[in-house]
């Protein structure tokens, strides 16, 4: 896997993450895309971890 793709991949995660923080300090978070938001986070995190 070359560096682009990694570098990639940390870009989405660091995203993800502040999205997930971002919805987690509404004054009702949405559960549902909270739940998305970490499938998403830990597809990406399995994937970084196989390189």
């Amino acid at each position: 896997m070359d560096m682009n793709h990694m570098s990639s991949l940390e870009a989405k995660h660091a995203h993800l993450d502040a999205l997930i923080k971002q919805e987690t300090r509404r004054p009702l978070p949405n559960q549902a895309e909270l739940a998305l938001l970490k499938k998403r986070k830990l597809k990406i995190k399995e994937e970084m971890s196989q390189v």
